[in-house]
C-alpha cells in the first residue's frame, strides 16, 4: 500500500533542509508506520536528491512524525536551478512510498 492510504503529510524548507511531517488519518496505524517509515527507508527512498542526514523526530503525543533532511534542496529555494526545489513537492513524494 502507498503511505498517501493511510497518511498526509505537512512539509516545509529552508536553505538546503526539508522538513516533511506524516501524520496518519486513524491514530491506530502510528504503529504500523513507526514500524515501517524509518529514518533509514526515508534516506534511501530520496537517495537520489537527499545527500546529509535524514533524522526522524516521533511525536508520540500527537500520533506523527517529523523527518528533517538535510542537503536535501540543491542549495534552496533561491539558489537552485531546477524547477522545483520545495519541500512541498517532496511530501507529495513521500505519500507515494510502498509500505508493506
Amino acid at each position: 500500500m502507498k503511505l498517501r492510504e493511510i497518511a498526509h503529510s505537512r512539509t516545509g524548507d529552508k536553505g538546503e533542509i526539508s522538513n516533511i511531517s506524516l501524520i496518519p488519518y486513524d491514530e491506530k496505524d502510528y504503529e504500523l508506520l513507526k514500524e515501517k517509515v524509518t529514518a533509514e527507508k526515508v534516506k534511501a527512498y530520496f537517495s537520489e536528491i537527499c545527500h546529509g542526514e535524514v533524522i526522524r523526530y516521533e511525536l508520540d503525543g500527537l500520533k506523527a512524525f517529523n523527518f528533517v533532511l538535510d542537503k536535501t534542496l540543491g542549495g534552496g529555494v533561491t539558489r537552485s536551478l531546477a524547477i522545483d526545489k520545495h519541500g512541498k513537492a517532496l511530501g507529495m513524494a513521500l505519500l507515494e512510498m510502498e509500505i508493506s
